[in-house]
């Protein structure tokens, strides 16, 4: 079984892959935005499952601060694009 979780967060992280390459070559700030902030959330679930794999309880933190940062910078940034600082 915990095979599986491996093989999870390798996917996660090649989704995370995709969406940087969406990062780098999106069109508009909202979408880069959109990019980012769903490939820290692939991060933080490839951690996870990670964490899952390797049976360390210690990653949970770490996935848990990247997911909670990851929320955090979105709303920054929202707030940055509403303001027309961008």
């Amino acid at each position: 079984m915990s095979e599986v979780y491996l093989a999870v967060a390798i996917a996660e992280m090649a989704v995370a892959v995709v969406l940087m390459v969406r990062l780098a070559l999106g069109p508009t700030v909202s979408d880069r935005v959109v990019a980012l902030n769903a490939a820290s959330t692939q991060a933080a679930l490839a951690v996870l499952f990670f964490a899952a794999y390797a049976d360390r309880t210690v990653y949970l933190d770490v996935a848990l601060w990247l997911a909670s940062f990851s929320y955090l910078g979105g709303i920054v940034w929202a707030r940055y694009l509403e303001r027309g600082l961008l």
